[in-house]
């Protein structure tokens, strides 16, 4: 009897290496959309000259505040980038350098690396495992009176518990920053993520839901701070208008001038240099006009494989989907259950071998990236990231894979358990 037909019952022997099927198919982690109207776009912009930031990054930018129902976004030239230029806008309302932003210890690195680069140092809080996300109980314990913002993560697109956090922030008189990097379409009671917060920062990359191929974004309801935004990602200059005549059109802009010398050469605060460009603003704007179609198919995808991984459990799990939240779907996680006896390595090969791309599931930041070893967190202090850490992975659910593949991921799963688990 297979470990499919029984789901709770384990044939009991294990075969090394072994394949699961002879004709395997390939399940890629990623991709990217690039529809007709991108290709068009793009050879727009190219027989145009305009290659640096221009019309069709005012477009997206629009279109991205509009899908997300906020006032303002401002494209940049990586998730990275968002997150970096979200955080150094707080020095412009009294931060200092060194001052603090709690973080989630698991996250893609970038989330840590963003808040050094902006001039801070990062506070660890650790997760939730079945959420992988922030716990919120333990945000308090971690603010001082250096302490500036928060920067939850809403991890494989699951929504971070924002009304907990958000409300923890007014109390102390916090920031709140979204790192949103993967959750395009993600709602939280019926809201878009990275509208929830004062800032959000959102990922564009080439695996993501919606893509520039590299590229981020940062979105507002508040247009002094869409203005600040402007000027950080352009070396902090005083030229910060939503719309630049001379980016825009190339035509003549009366506000040069006004002050008595450029402005575009007089800089307020210190800055980056991260601007989105015009051929990343094309592959997003035809992304933009399927994203509805993109996002129903990983949607599809990501339910299909949840509502049957309750068979692989103890020894493998996942998140779910509760009530009041979507995912968006990133990825979908899987993290080795504490009953296995199998590795994380087992695992990935297996699948790998059998055609189903792997990733980990990142690290804790503050005690398995070596880079952050200064910091002084030892490991044992972040139970929960560290588990998953090294028990984590996580596979493509993207809008190029079908019911098919996902039946061939679950059958794969089943059929690993059946040679590895004792």
């Amino acid at each position: 009897m297979s470990y499919l037909e029984a789901e709770g019952q384990i044939l009991r022997f294990r075969t090394p290496h072994q394949k699961a099927f002879e004709g395997k198919m390939k399940v890629p982690f990623g991709t990217i959309s690039l529809p007709t109207q991108a290709k068009r776009l793009i050879n727009q912009a190219l027989d145009a000259k305009r290659i640096s930031s221009g019309k069709f990054v005012r477009m997206f930018e629009d279109r991205f505040a509009e899908l997300l129902g906020v006032e303002e976004a401002v494209a940049v030239s990586s998730g990275t980038d968002a997150d970096i230029v979200a955080l150094a806008m707080l020095h412009d309302y009294g931060a200092r350098r060194g001052d603090e932003v709690i973080v989630p210890a698991l996250s893609f690195v970038a989330t840590g690396n963003a808040v050094i680069h902006a001039g801070f140092t990062p506070a660890f809080v650790d997760i939730q495992k079945d959420t992988l996300n922030i716990d919120p109980s333990g945000i308090e314990e971690a603010i001082t009176e250096r302490t500036k913002a928060i920067m939850p993560v809403h991890l494989m697109g699951k929504p971070a518990d924002m009304d907990v956090i958000n409300a923890i922030a007014r109390a102390h008189g916090l920031w709140v920053i979204e790192d949103a990097a993967e959750a395009h379409g993600a709602l939280y009671k019926g809201k878009p993520v990275g509208g929830l917060g004062d800032l959000g920062a959102f990922s564009l990359y080439v695996a993501h839901i919606v893509s520039t191929g590299e590229g981020g974004v940062i979105t507002t309801n508040n247009q002094e701070h869409a203005e600040i935004l402007r000027s950080l990602r352009s070396h902090g200059r005083a030229c910060k208008c939503k719309i630049c005549t001379l980016n825009t059109t190339s035509g003549f802009c009366p506000k040069r001038f006004q002050r008595g010398e450029d402005i575009r050469f007089v800089f307020e605060r210190i800055g980056y240099s991260c601007k989105m460009n015009e051929m990343e603003a094309a592959i997003g704007l035809g992304n933009l006009n399927i994203f509805g179609e993109i996002l129903e198919r990983r949607r599809r995808n990501l339910l299909y494989v949840l509502e049957r991984f309750n068979r692989f459990r103890p020894y493998l799990m996942t998140i779910e989907e509760k009530p009041g939240e979507r995912i968006g779907p990133h990825a979908f996680p899987i993290i080795i259950g504490e009953n296995a006896s199998f590795t994380r390595t087992e695992l990935s090969t297996y699948l790998e071998e059998n055609g189903i791309e792997t990733r980990t599931l990142f690290a804790s930041i503050p005690t398995q990236c070596p880079g952050f070893s200064y910091l002084g967190y030892e490991e044992g202090e972040f139970p929960n990231a560290e588990w998953i850490g090294k028990q984590g992975l996580h596979i493509g659910v993207h809008q190029d894979l079908g019911l098919e593949e996902m039946e061939y991921v679950l059958e794969t799963l089943g059929k690993f358990l059946e040679f590895y688990q004792k």
